[in-house]
C-alpha cells in the first residue's frame, strides 16, 4: 500500500460544495518508528484539503443543505450558530457562496487567523467570554435565537443530526474504501462529536470488530482549542457513544503540542492543535497492538495557529 492515497481528482464543480470530501490519507513514516511495532500502520486523514481548510466543511455543507431542503432559508433571515472557529469558517465560505448572511458567536480567544478569515467573508462576529470556552458561545447563540426567533435560522451544529450524517455518508466510506477495509482502529478528537459519531457508526456497521477511540482533553483546564472535556462541558446532544466507543483517551496539552511540532519537522505535516492530540492518541493505541491499521482524523492545518507562539516554542 502506498504512503499517500485518495489524492483529490480535478473536478469541474458546478457548486463549491462539490469540492468537500475525498481528502488524502497519508501514512506516518518516521514518528511511529521505534514507538509501535513495525506491523502497526498509522494513517492520517488530512482534512485541511477541504476548500475551507478543515473537517468542519463536511458538517457545515450537510447542515446548510439540510436547512435548504427543509425550506428554512427564506429571504430576510440570517444564519446563526456558535463555533470555536473551524465550523464558523466553513459556514462563512458556504454562506457567502450561496448569498446567506451569517452571524457567528465565538470565544474571544480564538486564533487571530480564524478571526481574520471570518471577517474577510463578511461574518457578523460576536465574541464571547474566553473563560467560558465554546459553551459560552453556545449559550449566547441560544439567547440570540430565543430573543429574535424570526430573524435567525439557528443551525445548532451541536444538536443537528445533519452534522454526524455528513461523516456517515462521506468520511466513514472514504476511510473504509481507502484502507481497502483493512482498518482495525479509528481515532478522532471530540468537539461537537459529529466526526466521531458519524464515522464510527459507518465503520461499526461495516465490521463491528473495528475499534473506535474518542480523544478529549485530560483535564477541564487545557489548551486544546476546539476540543471538549465532556465531563465538565455542555455535552452535545448528538454525542451518543453507547456501543460505539471502545476506549476514551485523555490527551495532555503539552504532549499534544509536542506532536504538532514533531509532525511539522519529521513528517512535513503542518497541523492544528487537535491533530496533535489525535496523533498522540493513535500512538498510544498503537503501543497496545502487535499489528493493525489505525486511522486518525487530522481536523485542520497549522496555518491557523501560527500566531500562537506558545504552541511552536520548544519548552
Amino acid at each position: 500500500m502506498s504512503t499517500v492515497i485518495n489524492l483529490r481528482p480535478s473536478p469541474s464543480p458546478t457548486d463549491l460544495r462539490d469540492l468537500v470530501g475525498n481528502t488524502p490519507l497519508v501514512r506516518l513514516k518516521r514518528i511511529p518508528s521505534g514507538v509501535v511495532a513495525d506491523s502497526v500502520e498509522i494513517w492520517c486523514n488530512l482534512e485541511w484539503f477541504n476548500p475551507g481548510g478543515s473537517v468542519k466543511d463536511r458538517a457545515a455543507a450537510s447542515i446548510i443543505s439540510d436547512a435548504e431542503r427543509r425550506g428554512l432559508l427564506r429571504p430576510g433571515v440570517r444564519l446563526l450558530d456558535a463555533s470555536s472557529g473551524n465550523t464558523g469558517i466553513a459556514y462563512a465560505w458556504l454562506a457567502a457562496s450561496r448569498g446567506y448572511p451569517l452571524t457567528l458567536c465565538m470565544p474571544a480567544n480564538a486564533s487571530t487567523e480564524r478571526k481574520r478569515i471570518l471577517s474577510a467573508h463578511g461574518v457578523d462576529l460576536i465574541l464571547t467570554d474566553p473563560l467560558e470556552g465554546s459553551d459560552g458561545a453556545i449559550r449566547r447563540a441560544q439567547q440570540l435565537h430565543n430573543e429574535h426567533p424570526n430573524e435567525y435560522v439557528y443551525l445548532d451544529q451541536y444538536s443537528n443530526d445533519a452534522n454526524w450524517k455528513a461523516h456517515y455518508n462521506s468520511t466513514g466510506p472514504e476511510i473504509y474504501n481507502d484502507t481497502q477495509g483493512r482498518i482495525t482502529d479509528f481515532v478522532a478528537t471530540l468537539g461537537t462529536s459529529g466526526t466521531f459519531m458519524g464515522t464510527a457508526r459507518y465503520l461499526k456497521r461495516q465490521r463491528p470488530s473495528i475499534r473506535c477511540h474518542t480523544v478529549q482533553p485530560d483535564s477541564p483546564f487545557h489548551g486544546l482549542e476546539g476540543m471538549k472535556h465532556m465531563e465538565s462541558a455542555l455535552v452535545p446532544p448528538i454525542f451518543q457513544p453507547e456501543g460505539l466507543v471502545d476506549s476514551d483517551i485523555g490527551a495532555p496539552t503539552e504532549d499534544s503540542y509536542a506532536l504538532v511540532r514533531q509532525l511539522a519537522v519529521d513528517e512535513g505535516l503542518l497541523v492544528g492543535i487537535s491533530a496533535g492530540s489525535a496523533v498522540w492518541a493513535a500512538l498510544e493505541v498503537g503501543k497496545t497492538l502487535d499489528s493493525g491499521v489505525i486511522v486518525a482524523i487530522l481536523a485542520d492545518g497549522g496555518s491557523r495557529y501560527l500566531s500562537e507562539s506558545h504552541l511552536w516554542e520548544t519548552p
